[in-house]
């Protein structure tokens, strides 16, 4: 559905922009790539502002890409997998494995060669980038005027506002200057195209990717279980399933009161509590 055009590299990228920009400062973006049939991000989230972010930037793809290539309903099966970075090793690493989209898969030879929406360009050069963001709810206001005479599509430039979206510098390279983060991020993608040569297989290439049709899924789905977290030590990801597990106790603890109706169980940060139906049970007809 995300199959790479310009069309759909716009929308995209002003939905990503919007969302941003909707998220008031809770949320710093550092790193995209989009496939054409999922998507990678490395962002910063304050407290539990990440899951009304995802939300917003998952449904308004589904609606506005959706019209683009005729489909109508969600785009994913799953939830979001959202999983934490613990140390600045991980981080570069993370970095590296999202610029890698594309390269690592056979579909191109160099990174920058990739047709889809890519936070490279913005590594490389200005970290803003501006996008159209199609304002649906200001065509709906105008319904049924005289503004509304002669413009057809939900993609009129009637539409269109400008959205700015930065990408901001990895926390571990703040200290760096502008044009050592760039020489940074060309040692990863030269290691990544490395990588590739040595394989020595024939790419697809990107007129073969754009030429894909839209609904068309593939053989074989990649289920590749989801990782707790990630990190460059046993010791780290150890700790990491600790609080996790103490977290569940927490929690479960809390469930179990509630349940017998002591409201005033205290839950984990960022959890939420079950629901209960007034009168016990529900029967379930």
């Amino acid at each position: 559905m995300l199959r790479p055009s310009a069309e759909v590299n716009e929308v995209v990228g002003g939905v990503l922009a919007r969302a941003v920009q909707q998220s008031s400062g809770t949320i710093r973006l550092h790193a995209f790539t989009f496939a054409s049939n999922h998507f990678h991000l490395l962002v910063w989230a304050r407290g539990a502002a990440l899951t009304s972010f995802m939300q917003y930037l998952r449904s308004n793809l589904s609606k506005k890409v959706g019209r683009l290539v005729d489909w109508s309903g969600g785009f994913w099966e799953r939830r979001y997998s959202a999983e934490p970075v613990l140390d600045d090793t991980a981080l570069v690493g993370r970095l590296r494995y999202v610029l890698a989209h594309g390269v690592k898969e056979g579909l191109v030879e160099r990174c920058a060669e990739w047709p889809g929406l890519t936070c490279l360009p913005q590594l490389l050069g200005p970290a803003r980038r501006l996008f159209q963001w199609f304002n649906w709810t200001k065509r709906w206001n105008k319904r049924g005027s005289e503004d509304m005479a002669g413009v057809q599509g939900r993609f009129a430039q009637q539409w269109a506002e400008p959205v700015e979206l930065e990408v901001a510098p990895l926390p571990c390279w703040k200290g760096l200057g502008e044009a050592e983060r760039r020489r940074a991020v060309r040692g990863l993608v030269e290691e990544v195209e490395a990588e590739a040569r040595a394989r020595d297989k024939p790419v697809l290439g990107a007129r073969s990717v754009r030429a894909q049709h839209p609904h068309t899924r593939p053989e074989r789905l990649k289920r590749s279980p989801r990782p707790l977290g990630h990190a460059s030590t046993c010791q780290a990801l150890r700790e990491l399933r600790e609080q996790y597990r103490a977290f569940v106790a927490v929690f479960r603890e809390a469930a179990a009161r509630w349940r017998q109706g002591d409201f005033s169980a205290p839950f984990p940060l960022f959890s939420f509590p079950p629901r209960v139906v007034p009168g016990g049970v529900a029967r379930i007809l």
